[in-house]
């Protein structure tokens, strides 16, 4: 029953903790985002995988509601590319990961293969956790896939790409691919920044006075950023910098 109204608050201290977005990777077209059925992101699989999602905790192709034979991710997608966002999102490969493990503990005989730029896990036990990866039998790739496209007949997905370790030319089946996308800024960032009286960096998130000497603060007085609102963290990081702010 509460009806609009304006409020005017006398307030010391604005903390600034609107999070993130995800990278839309219907954007890149040559991934076949929204196009091809069993081409899903990181997010959707981790809703059904989910026992309360939508399948019960089975991962199934949208194509035949089967459950693939093979699964390939691929990382970086909208992050370290100049069409799109040049910076690393950071956490994508650790959560490429920890889902690559996850259909590894639900579906042991599963086919997983990651294909990466560069790997990068670089806090406390993140090596440890890519190691326990490679030790399961998930395989990695490394190079940027330039295209995938389907089988009209058997809804499976090809990916082409470069093999960075061999310097080669190769071709990928797999029955699906999941995306992992890159954080972007907060949908109204820029709106709040012009509110607020605050900057952005290249990049549309919100810049600080000091990347050293005051990491958390905005050059105007009284106003603190934390979590993925200054850039994209992982959530130890988040935490941290938010207890910096309070």
């Amino acid at each position: 029953d509460m009806k609009e109204e304006e409020l005017q608050l006398d307030i010391g201290t604005i903390v600034v903790a609107c999070g993130y977005d995800l990278y839309d990777p219907s954007e890149v077209k040559a991934y076949g985002y929204g196009v091809y059925d069993n081409v899903f992101t990181a997010l959707e699989l981790e809703r059904m995988i989910n026992a309360s999602g939508p399948t019960q905790g089975n991962v199934i192709r949208f194509s035949d509601r089967k459950m693939p034979k093979s699964v390939s991710f691929i990382t970086c997608v909208g992050s370290r590319d100049e069409k799109t966002n040049i910076y690393c999102s950071g956490f994508c490969c650790m959560y490429t990961l920890k889902n690559a493990l996850l259909l590894r503990e639900h579906y042991p005989d599963m086919e997983i293969n990651i294909l990466f730029m560069d790997l990068r896990a670089p806090f406390k036990g993140y090596e440890e956790f890519y190691r326990r990866a490679r030790e399961e039998g998930i395989r990695f790739f490394r190079g940027r896939p330039t295209e995938i496209y389907e089988h009209p007949k058997t809804k499976n997905l090809v990916i082409s790409m470069e093999n960075l370790s061999t310097g080669e030319p190769m071709d990928l089946d797999a029955e699906m691919v999941i995306l992992s996308q890159a954080a972007v800024p907060t949908a109204g960032a820029e709106e709040l920044a012009r509110a607020l009286t605050v900057s952005r960096d290249a990049s549309g998130f919100f810049m600080e006075a000091h990347p050293k000497l005051k990491p958390i603060d905005a050059a105007t007085d009284g106003i603190f950023f934390c979590g993925a609102a200054q850039g994209p963290k992982d959530i130890p990081y988040s935490v941290s910098q938010g207890s910096a702010a309070a």
